[in-house]
C-alpha cells in the first residue's frame, strides 16, 4: 500500500522538526518546506506568501494533508513588523486554505492560546469559547483561524500554548530561560514574570497529536469532523517557577532572578494571565492528550550540562 504523504511547512523550526520526525517514524512520506534553511529534496524552498510557488509545490508533491507550522510566533516581533506578520500569519494560511480546498487536501493550521485574553477566572477555554486576543500577535492568529475555516471545509485549527523542545535556546521562550539561569548566574539581576500562568508543552507531544489528527482526518470525512481542536499540558506554572525547575535540573542557584508578581516585566506587549486550553475536543475524537514529564525531559536534554 502506498504511503500517505504529508507536507510540513516551517519544517526547519522548533515544532516543524519534530512534526517531520513523528510522521517519518509513523511510516508517512514526509516532505518539508522552509525558506532560509531549505535543504532540497527533503526540505523544499517555499515562500508561503507566493501563490505561484504554493500552487507549484502542491501540484508537484500532491500531499494528502498539510501541517502548517510556519508563522511569526514572537509577540514582540509581531508588534514591530505588523505588515510582515499579517502576510505570514493571515494571508499565507488563507492562500494555503484556498489552494488546498481546490485540491481536496486537508490543512491543519497551528494556532495559539493567545487568541484568548486570559482574564482571571475564565480558563480553561473550550474550542467554542469567544476569542478575544490581548495583543496583535493573537489577533493575527485569530484572523488566520477565521480565514482558513472560511476558505476550506477541509481545514482544521489546532491551538497550542507555550512550546519547548530540542533546538537552539533562542527558538523557545522556555528554552531561552536556560541562558538566563546559566549565563547570568551571579551577575545582573533579572526581573522574571511570576504573575501570568503558563502551560509549557513539549513539541514531541504536539507532533504526536498532529500525527494522530492527520490519521483521523485523512481516513474519515474531514468535513464532518471538528474545525477547531486544542492541545496543552496541564503543567501550570509561571515563568519564574519554570526557572526554579530548570535551575534544579541544572543544579545551579538563581539568586540573580527576581520574582515579579505585581506587574508584567515586559509591558510593551500585553500578555494574558491564564488562557489554559481545554483538550476535550481531542479526547472526544479518541486522541491521546497525555504529555511527558517536564523535569524528566529536561534531565534527558541537559544531561551534558549537569554538574
Amino acid at each position: 500500500m502506498a504511503k500517505k504523504k504529508v507536507l510540513v511547512t516551517g519544517a526547519t523550526g522548533l515544532l516543524g522538526r519534530q512534526v517531520v520526525r513523528a510522521f517519518d517514524e509513523a511510516g508517512w512520506e514526509v516532505i518539508g518546506t522552509g525558506l532560509s534553511r531549505a535543504n532540497p529534496p527533503r526540505i523544499l524552498k517555499l515562500d508561503i506568501t507566493d501563490q505561484e510557488e504554493v500552487e507549484k509545490v502542491l501540484d508537484d508533491v500532491k500531499p494528502a494533508i498539510i501541517i502548517h507550522c510556519a508563522a511569526e510566533k514572537s509577540p514582540d516581533k509581531c508588534a514591530s513588523d505588523p505588515a510582515g506578520t499579517k502576510a505570514l500569519n493571515v494571508a499565507a494560511p488563507k492562500l494555503l486554505a484556498e489552494q488546498t480546498a481546490a485540491r481536496n487536501i486537508v490543512l491543519v493550521y497551528i494556532s495559539t492560546d493567545y487568541v484568548f485574553d486570559g482574564t482571571p477566572g475564565e480558563a480553561p477555554y473550550e474550542t467554542d469559547a469567544e476569542t478575544s486576543p490581548p495583543n496583535f500577535y493573537g489577533e493575527t492568529k485569530r484572523d488566520g483561524e477565521d480565514a482558513v475555516i472560511k476558505a476550506s471545509d477541509r481545514a482544521v485549527v489546532l491551538r497550542v500554548p507555550l512550546l519547548f523542545g530540542s533546538g537552539d535556546n533562542s527558538e523557545s521562550a522556555v528554552n531561552t530561560l536556560i541562558d538566563t539561569i546559566w549565563n547570568k548566574s551571579g551577575k545582573d539581576k533579572v526581573d522574571m514574570d511570576h504573575w501570568a500562568i503558563r502551560y509549557p508543552t513539549n513539541t514531541e507531544d504536539v507532533a504526536r497529536v498532529l500525527k494522530d489528527i492527520a490519521e483521523k482526518y485523512t481516513s474519515e470525512d474531514p468535513t464532518s469532523l471538528p474545525k477547531i481542536l486544542q492541545f496543552s499540558s496541564e503543567d501550570r506554572c509561571t515563568k519564574y517557577e519554570i526557572c526554579e525547575r530548570l535551575a534544579q535540573v541544572l543544579g545551579l542557584p538563581m539568586p540573580h532572578i527576581i520574582a515579579n508578581s505585581t506587574v508584567d516585566p515586559n509591558p510593551s506587549v500585553k500578555r494574558p494571565y491564564d488562557c489554559h486550553l481545554s483538550t476535550k475536543a481531542l479526547k472526544d475524537l479518541g486522541i491521546n492528550v497525555t504529555t511527558m514529564d517536564f523535569e524528566a525531559w529536561w534531565k534527558r536534554e541537559l544531561r551534558a550540562f549537569r554538574k
